[in-house]
């Protein structure tokens, strides 16, 4: 299912254009973005502007995040959220499922995960000392809350997201929020996951796309960018441009190395 069609970006105006992110390369040239595959891939070097747009798609569509704060208030996300206002959306279904998700979100959402678990627990403590004296039946209407939330997040995340290895836990939080029909904007989630977690993550996303979800994801992962019939934006030298997958750089540099690393290594 592609919720999200289109993005049209509005003239800026004269104030905002010499201030970041509007003196981007890629902002500056950008006016239209057209969706065609429930899965599209941003993919280019390091600072060719990939992950801000996909932060601003996350402004201008009010995703919900994971592991941080509110797009809407999130400082760090100022000036995004100023672009995010000169976007145009068109939507073939408007969704309000789904999230935006960070590489480095990630580690703070299992830190509050286990912080949270642990107040849970030392709420429940609490009110065995403080019950000892009352009947059974009121200590447990006075743990049925603490006790309700402990349940649902061992059936969710059982011992703990940082009990797990970093590819594993992220496979586990990336499956347990999933809902069928949602928008979903991940950026380099390939920084979790060995090669064969990824092979799982692609498995993943093809049971999603069949739940109607799309994705829109930031990657320089030559396994992650074979997904089947995925569309793939390029950003090179401030411009978007939709390319395959064989004439990406990224794989052909992949596959060079792999058929003979001693020619890159002999130069070091």
């Amino acid at each position: 299912m592609i919720h999200l069609r289109s993005i049209e970006v509005r003239e800026f105006n004269k104030q905002d254009e010499s201030s970041f992110p509007f003196d981007l390369s890629i902002v500056r040239s950008l006016r239209e973005l057209k969706f065609a595959s429930p899965v599209t891939f941003f993919v280019g070097e390091n600072g060719s502007g990939k992950s801000t747009l996909l932060e601003t798609i996350a402004c201008a569509v009010e995703s919900i995040t994971v592991g941080a704060e509110s797009v809407k208030t999130d400082k760090t996300l100022v000036p995004i959220r100023k672009l995010a206002k000169y976007f145009r959306l068109t939507w073939t279904k408007r969704t309000r499922k789904g999230f935006f998700l960070r590489a480095e979100d990630f580690f703070g959402y299992a830190k509050s995960m286990r912080q949270t678990k642990e107040e849970l627990q030392q709420e429940l403590e609490n009110i065995k000392t403080d019950y000892k004296d009352r009947s059974a039946y009121a200590a447990s209407l006075a743990s049925m809350p603490y006790s309700g939330q402990l349940a649902d997040m061992n059936r969710r995340y059982g011992d703990g997201l940082d009990n797990y290895s970093h590819g594993e836990s992220f496979l586990t939080l990336f499956q347990n929020r999933f809902v069928p029909d949602g928008l979903y904007l991940l950026d380099e989630p390939e920084a979790a996951l060995s090669p064969m977690r990824q092979l799982t993550f692609l498995s993943a996303l093809k049971q999603m796309t069949g739940q109607n979800a799309q994705f829109i994801i930031a990657t320089h992962s030559p396994i992650i960018l074979a997904f089947p019939d995925a569309q793939i934006l390029q950003f090179h030298e401030g411009r978007v441009k939709e390319v395959k997958y064989t004439d990406l750089e990224h794989v052909q540099l992949t596959k060079d190395f792999l058929d003979n690393p001693d020619s890159f290594l002999r130069h070091l």
